[in-house]
């Protein structure tokens, strides 16, 4: 399973760019405290990447938010984006499921995992309706965000490359 910052790193540019613009269209605060955090992180002052244009910026940023160290960012993030960005997304995936969910997309409690063929279907209807790239995000971040997961969605998301963030190879982990 991937985790948060693994998800950043692995995600295409285009949905990287996709998320951290209506960041900082949507978000303007929490961007800029993303920034500061990052740059922090990397002893650098923020007005060297505030200064960046807009497109390297997001790249630079995708990059470090792909870092282990950012990993409590990088959740954070993904959470605030696929709520205010992606309900519709979330919405389809826990209707096609029949799991009550408030207009977010979001719910209280998670079910037991349904069965894959279940699954299947409702992911199928996500990949007829939704970008592939951001599909992929979702449901990965759907595992990564929860303790445990479900090990069904697991057993989908390994068995289907559509589902795979195959983006840039994930930070090894030291021991």
């Amino acid at each position: 399973m991937l985790k948060p910052h693994d998800i950043f790193a692995r995600m295409s540019p285009s949905v990287a760019t996709e998320l951290l613009h209506f960041l900082f269209e949507k978000e303007k605060p929490l961007f800029k405290a993303t920034v500061d955090s990052l740059a922090q992180a990397r002893k650098l002052r923020p007005l060297f990447v505030e200064r960046k244009p807009k497109l390297e910026r997001f790249a630079w940023m995708r990059e470090n938010l792909g870092r282990k160290q950012s990993e409590a960012i990088a959740a954070h993030l993904l959470q605030i984006w696929l709520v205010g960005a992606q309900s519709k997304l979330l919405c389809d995936f826990l209707d096609g499921l029949g799991i009550a969910h408030d207009e977010n997309g979001t719910i209280e409690d998670l079910p037991p995992a349904p069965p894959v063929a279940d699954l299947a279907r409702a992911v199928e209807g996500l990949l007829k309706n939704h970008d592939q790239g951001v599909v992929a995000v979702y449901l990965n971040a759907f595992q990564a965000l929860d303790e445990n997961g479900w090990s069904s969605l697991a057993e989908l998301i390994e068995s289907d490359p559509r589902l795979q963030l195959t983006g840039l190879a994930p930070e090894p982990t030291k021991p």
